[in-house]
């Protein structure tokens, strides 16, 4: 692989591991937000903003761990034959594959942009009596399209070193 492919990788692996581990311990504060609900409304009427502001941590770890998630090959996959496959096969496949992954990624990020400008140019809140401003969740969503993009076209990359029969680390 090319010494700018090789860095490259390295540099996207390396955002998305920290980004990717920091994502993980969202869903700790969003177990406090739920279970601060659940205190409350025992005693009290629960605050209007718990419910909305889990949704949006959730919408945090998933689209933030994506790219994360594309690293340690923990994604979902049907493995009816692709765990049979030599890894020169799968690389192969992976490389077809990945082209729509990328596309797909792309559209997303398209559609993103568009309703994050939206967003913040009309100052749009949430239809919830709550009423947050949307920006700062589609923002996030659109960093982690990013990530993932990028961690996307870095497997791109690793997947044709691999079919070439080199080594990828």
């Amino acid at each position: 692989m090319p010494r700018a492919m090789r860095a490259f990788v390295r540099g996207v692996e390396a955002i998305n591991r920290v980004v990717g581990l920091f994502s993980m311990y969202l869903i700790f504060v969003m177990i406090g937000v739920l279970l601060y609900s659940s205190i409350v409304k025992t005693v009290a009427i629960p605050p209007l903003w718990t419910l909305e502001m889990a949704q949006f941590l959730m919408v945090a770890y998933f689209m933030l761990g994506g790219g994360y998630s594309l690293i340690d090959d923990s994604h979902v996959r049907m493995d009816l034959w692709y765990g049979r496959w030599s890894p020169r096969r799968r690389a192969g496949v992976d490389i077809f594959t990945i082209f729509f992954l990328i596309v797909y990624l792309g559209f997303m990020l398209y559609g993103g942009i568009s309703s994050t400008g939206y967003a913040i140019r009309y100052g749009e809140t949430s239809y919830s009596s709550w009423s947050p401003y949307m920006a700062p969740i589609k923002i996030v969503m659109c960093v982690g399209i990013v990530l993932m993009l990028l961690q996307a076209i870095a497997e791109f990359f690793k997947d044709i070193a691999a079919a070439r029969g080199e080594n990828t680390q």
